[in-house]
């Protein structure tokens, strides 16, 4: 017990030692501004045809990216909730994306089945989005900052849920 607690001291001084010594260093150089990749590019999407989607197209409209399964009941639940929800918002400033990690040809095949007005896409990358379960949504505002992020279903065409979308500012 007691050789942890001394080891675990001397980690804990060498780790503020470097936090310092690195702090030393910055301060000898002036500022420099580097450009941190945008979350809106860190999100790999393309049309079911495979044509890469650049979501910073989108600029000055919010983009409401939902990730689901064709074989999800909670995905498939909040569906209707969502395609009220676009009615009921201006088409011209909200962005709808259905994004998968389901073949196409599945994703086609289901959108027979369901005809929801969705623009259903292919993520490339769920993996390193940290999304847990499905569905989840992220929403981003017209800046192309992410705003909004939850796991799990929602009613979509509610109030406050429409006003969620309409104001991420």
């Amino acid at each position: 017990m007691n050789y942890h607690y001394k080891l675990s001291i001397i980690l804990l001084l060498l780790l503020c030692a470097c936090k310092e010594k690195a702090a030393d260093k910055n301060q000898d150089k002036p500022a420099v501004k580097t450009e941190t990749k945008s979350e809106l590019g860190k999100i790999k999407l393309t049309e079911l045809d495979g044509t890469p989607i650049d979501l910073h197209d989108y600029k000055g409209k919010t983009i409401f990216l939902n990730f689901w399964a064709t074989w999800c009941k909670p995905c498939i639940q909040e569906m209707p909730s969502i395609a009220n929800a676009m009615k009921k918002v201006n088409k011209d400033e909200v962005v709808f994306l259905f994004a998968s990690t389901e073949e196409a040809d599945e994703i086609k095949s289901f959108k027979k089945r369901m005809p929801f007005p969705f623009h259903y896409v292919k993520v490339e990358n769920f993996e390193s989005l940290d999304i847990m379960t499905i569905p989840t949504t992220f929403i981003f505002n017209s800046k192309g900052k992410r705003v909004f992020n939850e796991m799990g279903y929602r009613k979509w065409d509610t109030k406050e849920n429409i006003n969620l979308i309409t104001n991420s500012k």
